[in-house]
């Protein structure tokens, strides 16, 4: 068994594209909401989204036919390994290509081409359908587009798709590869682009959505007046790596993940169990798995949400997993910064967690004025500058009550 340092990130994100640009924004506490306008209707109940802004698929794609043949999520994916790839300063020439894989978390994959395709074959029949509908649609093509794209990462290669947890379970399934000898390197990370008028109007009447129209009011995780999340897409990649050959290579190592803690809560298909136990021994498994104590632990990603439910029961199951230490511990959401990336979300948070690890900072949680006080511990309203953080959970709690902790540490 070996331990697995963090040595490339690649974040395409509604605040940031590129590694240095989003570092700087987490420490801005930067947000990256947008109006929707009229864009469904003047009488769309929803106002807020949390979009990628001018990304460039042509930077990622020099033959233009690769940018129709990929769905914006599976472009948005190949970018986040790519960039990945450039920040690790190696290409791992020297490994395998059968040492090398690719996982990545989906949520959904390909719904605007699905509502695209379908409306196609209504209004001009079946045989009009691309040919190409289902390699494009299918959650799997990020990991495969980007293998395609980097040609010579041909070990493990799958999706997982676990609703908002995808990533999370990604990344600790690409974590246990490396540490049990599998795999040398991974990519490992999540993406997802659904913000179009069925998935919001679907999400709106499930009651999970925020209502507000005001951008700096409507991701608020921990506030007594939040009342849904904000939709959100993008992608992040990181590049896991066998610690010995990072530093054998003279790799920059942001952090190491050292534990990964995955349950259900076998409650309800959507909402959290409200007792936290399943989420509580997730966190718990993580933090046995690095070796640690609970009162190792500094700092924790919440899942964060900004959904009166998730963000109580999470406190609480917070709570039951440290006990004592809970009030020791600073929690915040980068949720409050882009939103809910879905399948992505995971991911994009654990590479804010690496480099406030790495950077000795913490995010403020954006938007926070009135607290809860159900939601009682150090939620970072001001966020924190040149502090010391020894350890880690970053925490994703999907539908179908799937959670995913992975423990991220400071290297020694």
């Amino acid at each position: 068994m070996s331990g697995v340092a963090i040595t490339g990130i690649g974040v395409i994100t509604p605040i940031a594209q590129g590694v240095t640009e989003f570092d700087s924004a987490l420490r801005a506490g930067k947000t990256g909401f947008n109006l929707l306008g009229d864009r469904f209707g003047e009488d769309f109940p929803i106002k807020v989204a949390a979009e990628v802004k001018d990304f460039d698929a042509a930077k990622y794609f020099p033959d233009k036919k690769d940018i129709k043949r990929n769905e914006r999520f599976a472009q948005f994916a190949v970018a986040a390994a790519l960039d990945a790839i450039d920040d690790c300063g190696s290409d791992f020439s020297d490994i395998d290509r059968f040492r090398k894989g690719i996982l990545y978390g989906v949520g959904i994959g390909g719904l605007e081409l699905t509502l695209n395709e379908h409306s196609k074959m209504l209004e001009k029949g079946s045989n009009r359908i691309s040919a190409l509908y289902i390699p494009m649609m299918i959650a799997n093509m990020s990991s495969g587009a980007a293998a395609l794209r980097l040609k010579d990462f041909c070990g493990d290669n799958f999706v997982c798709t676990s609703a908002c947890a995808s990533s999370t379970h990604a990344i600790g399934e690409a974590f246990r590869k490396i540490k049990d000898g599998y795999l040398d390197v991974c990519i490992a990370g999540g993406t997802e682009s659904v913000v179009n008028e069925l998935a919001i109007a679907a999400f709106n009447n499930m009651k999970a959505l925020s209502k507000s129209s005001d951008i700096n009011r409507a991701s608020i995780p921990f506030d007594a007046e939040r009342d849904g999340f904000v939709l959100g897409e993008g992608a992040a990649a990181l590049i896991l790596e066998n610690i010995d050959h990072a530093r054998a290579r003279g790799a920059k190592i942001y952090a190491e993940i050292a534990g990964y803690g995955a349950t259900d809560d076998a409650y309800h298909i959507t909402a959290p169990s409200p007792d936290g136990d399943a989420a509580a021994y997730a966190m718990t498994a993580a933090v046995k798995e690095a070796g640690l104590a609970l009162t190792d632990i500094d700092y924790i990603n919440a899942h964060g949400t900004s959904t009166p439910m998730n963000d109580r029961t999470e406190t609480a199951a917070i709570k039951k997993a440290f006990g004592e230490h809970a009030r020791e511990l600073k929690v915040n959401s980068t949720k409050s910064l882009f939103g809910h990336m879905l399948g992505a979300a995971g991911a994009a948070e654990a590479a804010a967690v690496a480099l406030q690890i790495h950077g000795h900072y913490l995010h403020k949680t954006a938007g926070l004025t009135v607290p809860d006080p159900e939601c009682d511990l150090d939620n970072c309203k001001d966020g924190y500058d040149d502090v010391k953080i020894r350890a880690a959970i970053s925490n994703s709690l999907g539908f179908g009550g799937h959670n995913a902790c992975i423990l991220i540490r400071e290297v020694y």
